[in-house]
């Protein structure tokens, strides 16, 4: 079973944009594996408290990277 994981800054992303991520990725996998993966591909979309990651031991913020929150 493919198995794909995005980590985004909680609160950033659409429903919709979510969805993207996943119906994407999935096609991805089959793209890849032959339409066989597309029923078992798992996509995971992890939102991640803000300030709750970083980049070479620096926390950052939604604020930081210039992301307003999605409505």
């Amino acid at each position: 079973m493919p198995h794909a994981t995005s980590k985004v800054p909680a609160g950033t992303l659409t429903e919709k944009q979510k969805e993207q991520i996943i119906t994407r990725t999935t096609d991805l996998y089959a793209e890849l594996y032959g339409e066989r993966a597309r029923d078992t591909t798992l996509v995971l979309v992890e939102e991640v408290p803000d300030g709750g990651w970083g980049i070479g031991g620096h926390v950052l913020t939604v604020a930081e990277i210039g992301r307003t929150p999605a409505t």
